[in-house]
């Protein structure tokens, strides 16, 4: 009898991503790759790459464990996933982090934005409004009644830094029970303005600049943020360094755009003092971008895997490892970045750990490094809630307790560094399954608390889907 050309691994469910509706789906795996085929009876077949490397595919099931409820559910099950958000008890993972977008307007128009944020007068739209203080602290509450001591918020827009209460945005993140604050930012205002960074250092610790920070050409900045912004980008991470601000770089990258850049960013961060780590995110068809080919655009969380190995000398396969809250969308690598007599080095230390204590000891956090026991030193260590002073002592500990890894003189929190991959689900890509696992939250002006996956398909007003559920509602 004939056989099969792929192999049928699971099911699960999907949406169409013409209509938006649920439907069935399966995921196959063939040639090597992963893809998820889905059918609508409206609008036919469609097939979507989700990854090219199935054994790393399949390892992501190896780190799943049991997840990490809120303390409270903000919504009941009604009409099923992903119609009942808010968070609903159907929902298998609680915030890791959570946004709060406290402004609709941005000084830069970005062809990919996902909020579709702007100028305050931009034509064709609606008014851009600020959120107003008791609607931000509000939103901060909601947090902190889901999660008690909320692991990250992050301090997301539109463009954060221009709401004329920035500070007092802070002030109110810094009076409630907050592990780590984050500052979602495109680096105009912190490049252009030193007052202003001086003052955001005053808040150190416990805050970290999310720096946009895609690519060094000045045509694929244009095609992503609608600017050159590579004399903005030096100068904002200048003024990071000379005012020591925690800072992790975010890249979103776009396949054939900057992907050939990947290892070229990670040099240029592991040489910044204020950088922590960088964060690569793949493209998410969602907001302002209006083409996209799925067969074309569709950059996978193990191709950004791949390259980072094969763009970086530093790292090895088993060096970047699935997160365990949600694994098959977050993957983490851990190191020390240290200034040799004549050349600098990075040593890889999540590998230093065995993956059956890694799942075991690991928490569901996608900043696993709060984490407590003696095992887990090596993700305390990295707490960005730590002094310079106490990382340097707990990291003298934990190395003398590692095998093979002496210390080296002179190690301090400038030299911790991690790498961050964060893939999004979108219309082409999403899946049920893995959205029930979502743990990237996002806050709505009306107290939900809803994955950011499908608050850009369904719940931004404006989006795609969200006819969809206000008719439900």
């Amino acid at each position: 009898m004939p056989t099969r050309p792929y192999l049928f691994y699971a099911l699960t469910n999907s949406v169409c991503s013409t209509c938006l509706n649920k439907v069935e789906a399966k995921i196959i795996f063939r040639d090597e790759k992963v893809y998820l085929v889905k059918h609508c009876l409206i609008h036919g077949r469609e097939e979507v790459l989700i990854a090219d490397d199935v054994e790393y595919y399949k390892k992501c099931n190896g780190f799943i464990k049991p997840a990490d409820m809120p303390l409270k559910f903000n919504t009941p099950i009604k009409y099923g996933c992903p119609y009942d958000c808010g968070l609903c008890p159907d929902h298998e993972q609680h915030s890791c982090l959570t946004l709060i977008e406290v402004t609709d307007q941005c000084n830069l128009t970005c062809p990919i934005c996902y909020a579709d944020s702007g100028a305050a007068d931009e034509a064709g739209h609606a008014p851009r409004k600020h959120r107003s203080l008791e609607q931000i602290a509000h939103m901060m509450d909601v947090i902190v009644a889901n999660e008690g001591s909320p692991q990250v918020v992050q301090i997301s827009g539109g463009e954060p830094t221009v709401h004329p209460q920035f500070f007092e945005i802070l002030d109110l993140a810094k009076e409630r029970p907050i592990q780590h604050l984050m500052i979602n930012t495109n680096g105009v205002k912190i490049a252009t303005d030193r007052t202003f960074c001086e003052r955001l250092a005053s808040y150190m610790p416990g805050i970290e600049v999310y720096l946009q920070f895609d690519s060094f050409e000045a045509a694929a900045l244009k095609a992503l943020r609608g600017a050159d912004l590579r004399r903005v980008r030096s100068q904002a991470l200048a003024n990071l360094n000379e005012f020591k601000i925690s800072t992790n770089l975010v890249v979103t990258v776009k396949k054939g755009l900057n992907d050939s850049e990947i290892g070229k960013i990670l040099d240029h961060a592991l040489k910044q003092d204020c950088v922590r780590g960088v964060t690569f995110q793949p493209i998410q068809a969602a907001g302002r971008l209006e083409e996209f080919d799925a067969a074309r655009d569709r950059y996978t969380l193990t191709e950004v895997r791949r390259s980072i190995l094969e763009q970086s000398d530093y790292f090895a396969p088993e060096d970047l490892l699935p997160v365990p809250c949600h694994p098959d969308c977050l993957a983490m690598a851990y190191a020390l970045k240290v200034k040799g007599p004549t050349k600098d080095e990075v040593i890889p230390l999540t590998s230093l750990i065995s993956p059956e204590a890694y799942v075991e000891t690991v928490p569901n956090s996608i900043l696993y490094e709060q984490s407590e026991g003696l095992k887990k030193k090596i993700f305390d260590l990295f707490s960005t809630r730590h002094s310079p002073a106490s990382a340097t002592t707990s990291l003298k500990q934990l190395l003398c307790c590692l095998p093979l890894l002496p210390t080296p003189a002179g190690i301090t929190y400038e030299n911790v560094f991690r790498i961050t991959i964060v893939q999004f689900l979108d219309p082409y890509n999403f899946d049920v399954r893995s959205v029930k696992r979502s743990c990237i939250h996002i806050v709505h002006p009306d107290g939900r608390i809803i994955p950011f996956d499908t608050f850009n398909m369904f719940y931004r007003e404006g989006s795609a889907g969200h006819h969809l559920v206000t008719n439900r509602v």
